[in-house]
């Protein structure tokens, strides 16, 4: 009977984690595994990059991307920008596990307020900067987010799951559709 009502009880605290917006203003809807390859294609893993993935929920990109890397032997940096409580939980855990944990960085910050040119590395020029973001959040914050980045990075790449950014220029835009469509924008 105690088992049973501390099941309850954590399911009730996960729920209230999960439903008010002062523990997460962005709600939690993971990537689709199997627009993994899409995503990955996307994102353009490539050597001494730093990968950004705004509200990394889980962790599935950022832990997929980082297997890739760490394949071919890059040297890429992983950070997982996250602020609900039970999503670090399982980034935490899930990166004590990882092959490549010493290259995957997790923040516990909101994404609206993190100063961004902090995670880019200082050996790198502004034209040469080799960042990308990812994005899977509400249409609704994409443009708050986006113009955000903007002001703190002169040049980056974005990887837009699911949602399109509607006020960048579309001569920049890429698109492929699995079950959902992933939207690339060059810097």
């Amino acid at each position: 009977m105690i088992f049973a009502g501390i099941i309850i009880f954590l399911i009730f605290v996960i729920i209230i984690i999960f439903s008010f917006p002062q523990f997460s203003p962005v709600p939690y809807f993971p990537s689709n595994i199997k627009d993994m390859s899409l995503i990955l294609k996307a994102l353009n893993v490539r050597a001494n990059q730093t990968i950004i993935d705004l509200g990394a929920g889980d962790g599935v990109v950022i832990f997929e991307a980082s297997q890739q890397a760490f394949k071919k032997k890059y040297n890429t940096q992983f950070y997982a920008i996250e602020i609900n409580p039970v999503l670090l939980l399982i980034l935490h855990v899930r990166r004590l596990f990882h092959a490549n944990r010493k290259n995957i960085h997790i923040i516990n910050k909101d994404m609206f307020t993190l100063n961004y040119s902090r995670l880019i590395p200082a050996k790198q020029s502004l034209l040469q900067q080799n960042t990308t973001f990812y994005l899977y959040i509400s249409p609704w914050f994409i443009e708050k987010t986006v113009i955000n980045i903007a002001s703190q990075i002169n040049k980056f790449d974005l990887v837009s799951y699911f949602y399109q950014v509607k006020f960048l220029p579309k001569h920049t835009e890429s698109r492929e559709n699995g079950v959902h469509s992933v939207f690339s924008y060059k810097g």
